[in-house]
């Protein structure tokens, strides 16, 4: 469970000054971070700035520059801070407090009901793109992201690209709202998106026109085991139980979109999936139990830890 806090004023635990007395951006910045590292918040220092950015209406780069000047933080948006600063504090996620996430080149809108893109699975858009690139299809590429959530993957990929066609299939309404959301917000240039309610792990029953047709299919499904406690109290208490949970081993429902991915993939075909550090062998194991997909490998995120496995349609192989 997340650490009470006292309700103490920003007043007496940052500046003994009252809560709307101005400081420069150094006294409050040093001050909030110290109140974020009490309640145990990763990162405090960094979350403090993004969240005095937010309240003074900056980016990053204007409230660093302010901080090297020695300017003065006005009454206001201290107090405004200051609010920012104690919904931190609960363990409120710093994405769902200035309301976007950054993914890639992206800022994506998120909050409650949609899962917050981490920096790892930016990786699996880098894959599909350099797959795309060996591909060398003389066809316009066609990607279905099953589990899109905010569309971080799938739209990374739409704006990326010179020219694709993109699915991203998302069970949750609030979800899929946010995706839609965000899709309005970017210039696809010439690719197209389409963002549907489905099912990830019916999807290709429920849609057989698109059989054998896809280029690639990417997924960051759901894959902590269902008696797993996150860690993190962002992770436990606000990421929605649909995109965290996968069934007892957290593979359950990985396996289940394996087989609708190897139905949706043309020959050659690339499919992606995103898992913890512990699944690599045991996603290969459910890869390479289909029909048809096999070269499964295993690589790591940023950190050196198993993150993604990777395989192709191929035809005329024995298991």
């Amino acid at each position: 469970m997340t650490r009470p806090h006292d309700s103490t004023h920003w007043g007496t635990d940052l500046d003994p000054r009252p809560p709307a007395a101005e400081g420069d951006v150094s006294t409050v910045l040093r001050g909030a971070a110290q109140l974020l590292a009490r309640a145990d918040v990763p990162n405090p220092d960094t979350d403090a700035a993004a969240l005095l950015a937010h309240a003074w209406g900056l980016d990053a780069s204007g409230v660093a520059r302010r901080r090297l000047l020695g300017d003065t933080v006005p009454a206001e948006v201290t107090a405004t801070f200051a609010q920012l600063i104690d919904r931190r504090r609960q363990r409120t996620p710093l994405q769902h407090i200035i309301g976007v996430a950054a993914f890639r080149h992206l800022e994506l809108q998120v909050g409650p009901g949609v899962f917050v893109p981490r920096p790892e699975t930016e990786l699996l858009v880098t894959e599909v793109l350099e797959e795309l690139e060996r591909q060398q299809n003389t066809h316009v590429p066609f990607i279905i992201d099953l589990c899109s959530g905010s569309g971080a993957i799938t739209l990374s990929l739409a704006t990326e690209h010179r020219r694709l066609r993109a699915i991203g299939v998302e069970r949750e309404t609030q979800a899929l709202n946010w995706s839609l959301m965000n899709l309005a917000a970017v210039d696809l240039g010439e690719s197209s998106v389409d963002l549907v309610s489905g099912d990830a792990t019916t999807f290709a029953e429920d849609s057989p026109q698109l059989w054998a047709s896809a280029d690639v299919v990417v997924t960051n499904p759901p894959y902590v085991p269902d008696t797993a406690v996150p860690r993190d109290a962002e992770v436990r208490e606000h990421d929605p139980e649909a995109a965290l949970y996968g069934g007892a081993t957290g593979l359950e429902i990985p396996g289940l979109i394996i087989i609708q991915a190897e139905k949706l993939l043309r020959p050659g075909g690339f499919f992606i999936m995103e898992h913890s550090e512990e699944q690599g062998p045991a996603a290969r194991e459910l890869i390479m139990s289909t029909a048809s997909l096999r070269q499964a490998a295993t690589y790591p995120d940023y950190t050196g830890r198993d993150r993604y496995t990777v395989a192709h349609r191929v035809t005329g192989v024995d298991r």
